[in-house]
């Protein structure tokens, strides 16, 4: 039985459709709501979904997976051909972002099925991620409010002393130990001349009185990521980012930039001095953090001011949107 998101794929895909294989780790997550990184085959039939996986993550996609029949991978690609002639399948979607090897060898490997490598695959996944449920929205906001408490918890650890790497380890660990499944990416914490770096790499620097600090982190909370960005000095006032939320898609969205489940807080810094800012860029956050996609106009808050929680698009690793709607007035 195919669950919702499977049965609208199936639909968005033109008529006659056969069979289509995901292998992309974010589009398999989002149908199957299970991350075994890059490993494993997704085969969306008209009747089911088949997923194969090896060893290592087979007793947990077992435990984890509905809706879709799990299987252990032995020779994936004879597995995936008999699958394939069992249910009179000859043409087979592929996403457009498959590698040319992989698809060469499924091609060598099952001859008499013919592979569609063009962006219908791709476009019509993407279509459809474009609308955030409920339950999206919800491990969105967690993963930001993750986020935004750990801002609030090393603010006190920064001064005069303090090691770059060991303000990164503390922001991490906090992150984990309060609900975080992961980092949504490597955490970032640079000061003084390091700040030139804008993905500098925590080191052995230590903070001097007066300096600039440059923080860039996210918490992963059930797969979705936020990204906070905030800057500001040693012993001086904070200015950054608005808690996550800020997006710019682009290429077939038309550069369009908006809001996404941003939520502005004042927080105690040192002096007493709190958060405020504008923003200069933005990235995409969800299922995945594309820093690349920095395009369109962008919206600028006032210091102080509380954002909307509004639904946006989501920018995938490979410059695709994802969109949310509806806005609904933001905590305070």
């Amino acid at each position: 039985m195919l669950n919702q998101r499977a049965q609208h794929l199936r639909a968005a895909l033109p008529a006659g459709f056969e069979a289509a294989l995901i292998g992309t780790p974010q589009n398999r997550f989002y149908l199957l709501d299970f991350d075994a990184h890059d490993a494993g085959h997704l085969l969306l039939l008209p009747d089911k979904m088949v997923y194969v996986i090896d060893s290592r993550y087979i007793e947990a996609a077992r435990a984890a997976v509905q809706n879709a029949e799990v299987l252990l991978e032995e020779d994936a690609f004879k597995q995936i051909a008999s699958l394939l002639k069992g249910a009179g399948a000859r043409r087979v979607y592929l996403e457009d972002g498959i590698a040319v090897a992989e698809a060469t060898r499924l091609k060598e490997k099952i001859p008499d099925v013919e592979f569609d490598t063009s962006n219908t695959l791709s476009s019509a996944i993407m279509a459809l991620r474009e609308v955030k449920d409920e339950e999206e929205l919800a491990r969105m906001r967690a993963a930001q409010d993750i986020t935004d408490a750990c801002f609030a918890h090393i603010l006190p650890f920064i001064k005069p002393g303090a090691r770059e790497i060991d303000l990164a380890l503390e922001m991490e660990h906090y992150m984990r130990a309060n609900g975080a499944g992961g980092l949504a990416f490597e955490t970032i914490c640079v000061a003084g001349p390091n700040t030139s770096r804008p993905h500098g790499v925590p080191g052995e620097y230590r903070v001097q009185q007066g300096d600039f600090v440059t923080l860039d982190f996210g918490a992963k909370y059930k797969g979705y990521c936020a990204d906070m960005n905030p800057h500001g000095g040693c012993g001086g006032a904070w200015r950054g980012k608005t808690p996550c939320v800020w997006h710019c898609s682009a290429g077939t969205h038309g550069g369009h930039c908006s809001r996404q489940s941003g939520v502005r807080r004042q927080r105690s810094g040192q002096g007493g001095a709190g958060v405020d800012g504008v923003l200069h860029q933005g990235v995409g956050v969800g299922v995945s953090i594309d820093p690349a996609v920095r395009r369109g106009a962008i919206p600028v808050a006032a210091p102080g001011e509380n954002q909307e929680r509004q639904r946006g698009r989501e920018e995938g690793d490979f410059g695709h949107g994802q969109s949310l709607s509806k806005p609904e007035e933001s905590p305070g």
